[in-house]
């Protein structure tokens, strides 16, 4: 029985490879340094939330959250999007974002798309709303599979009642919590080959079809 979709947010819910690069773009940066460190365990998943305000800061000193919500606010859902949540719903199926991505995206999304839970990183503000520059890591990088876990826990829901949706290596953690991982979008060999279904069309209602066969909680079969 299908009980829980959790779904990666940047490529995946939302049509941008990452919100944090679509602030960097929004300033005219970007952050390859900051990745070099991380890739290179020089910095941890802090630290490169700390490397990006840096340098968002360097634009506007005084950077608020609410900067950081005008500037989300742009960024478009992904195709299908909204059907393949009101597929989700109409089954009893209860959905959560589980995303590396920028904390008041996933709220937006999870909103616009009426999602049970967002989990997602974000900043610790002074109590004007001003960045201090320090970060709120919820979903390290590499963690998603014991934040999805501690999710299930909570629910109550095994993982063999767990489908999972993603585009990319990060995402394999959701998949080996998971009955069924949905690679949507693949951007790399790995997540396409650990895969249960791939959806190449940039659709994401698509994902429906990946889940026929799987007994969802009002009776039906997806």
């Amino acid at each position: 029985m299908l009980r829980l979709v959790a779904l990666d947010m940047d490529g995946t819910l939302v049509d941008v490879a990452s919100s944090w690069a679509a602030v960097h773009a929004h300033f005219g940066e970007q952050n390859s340094e900051g990745l070099r460190r991380f890739l290179a365990n020089e910095i941890d998943d802090e630290g490169f939330i700390r490397s990006d305000v840096a340098i968002w800061r360097r634009h506007r000193p005084s950077l608020h959250l609410g900067d950081l919500e005008a500037i989300l606010d742009r960024v478009p859902l992904m195709p299908g999007a909204a059907e393949l949540l009101r597929g989700l719903r109409s089954r009893g199926v209860r959905t959560a974002i589980v995303s590396g991505g920028i904390d008041l995206l996933a709220r937006r999304v999870a909103r616009e798309l009426s999602i049970d839970v967002a989990l997602a990183n974000g900043f610790r503000v002074h109590p004007d709303g001003r960045l201090t520059g320090e970060g709120i890591v919820r979903v390290p990088i590499w963690g998603k599979e014991e934040v999805l876990g501690q999710l299930q826990r909570q629910l109550g829901i095994a993982p063999e009642e767990t489908a999972s949706v993603g585009d990319s290596e990060i995402d394999l953690g959701l998949f080996r919590r998971s009955r069924l991982g949905v690679a949507f979008l693949p951007k790399d060999e790995a997540i396409r080959a650990k895969a249960h279904a791939v959806v190449d069309e940039r659709n994401l209602a698509r994902v429906l079809d990946a889940l026929e066969g799987f007994s969802s909680p009002d009776g039906g079969n997806r």
